[in-house]
């Protein structure tokens, strides 16, 4: 046997793939559910309830301080035995990404609204316009626009991060490439084959973040 024996692991290529569709259902439904969860954590730092801005500054606090890593086993161990609710894998990797993600999402969000012209906010104010239309209609369009390549950014490192879920057995590429060297005990094949999976999409999202940036300045 030769130091790299690709034939011996061709036929396990399209088990590797099917990582590709998990992995990209969890990034995706991490991102959304991230954006929406950090958006509500955002407008409860900026708000004037000091309570809720307390607990929301020591929540983002909690996740942004401690490792990715432990906050993904304590949800997916702990759950059970805490709440009693047999928490499926594929479950708890979207809620600790989505709980991770949204600290770091409400951070961008509230630096983009507070980059928001204090004037907008002022003449709206001063002509009777509802906060929550203010928010909606005005300054968040505009904060979003400023800070839509990172977010995008964002979703680039939770795809990145997402292989962490194979420590809990989610069926994604690394952990499909885990079953593979396991079967065929070969390291090096598998594990290049899932590297360059995860460059590929890396690589696209990258583009698509360039070409965002681009169209954003063009139409500033």
């Amino acid at each position: 046997m030769g130091l790299f024996d690709f034939a011996q692991i061709v036929p396990y290529i399209p088990f590797i793939l099917e990582g590709v569709k998990v992995t990209l259902l969890f990034t995706l439904l991490s991102t959304v559910f991230g954006f929406i969860w950090g958006s509500i954590l955002a407008l409860i730092k900026i708000s004037d309830f000091k309570t809720l801005k307390g607990l929301a500054v020591f929540y983002t606090s909690i996740f942004r301080g401690t490792p990715l890593i432990l906050q993904l086993t304590f949800i997916y161990f702990a759950t059970p035995q805490l709440t009693g609710y047999n928490i499926t894998q594929l479950q708890a990797a979207v809620l600790t990404f989505t709980l991770n993600s949204g600290a770091y999402i409400s951070e961008t969000i509230r630096a983009g609204i507070l980059a928001v012209d204090k004037g907008q906010r002022e003449a709206a104010m001063s002509l009777g316009v509802p906060y929550k239309r203010m928010m909606l209609d005005i300054i968040l369009p505009q904060a979003l626009k400023n800070i839509l390549p990172a977010l995008v950014n964002e979703s680039i490192a939770l795809l990145k991060e997402s292989a962490l879920v194979s420590t809990i057995g989610v069926a994604d590429i690394m952990q499909n490439a885990n079953i593979v060297k396991g079967t065929t005990y070969r390291y090096f094949e598998p594990y290049l084959i899932a590297g360059g999976l995860y460059y590929i999409m890396v690589m696209i999202l990258t583009w698509l973040a360039r070409v965002l940036e681009r169209r954003l300045r063009r139409s500033d």
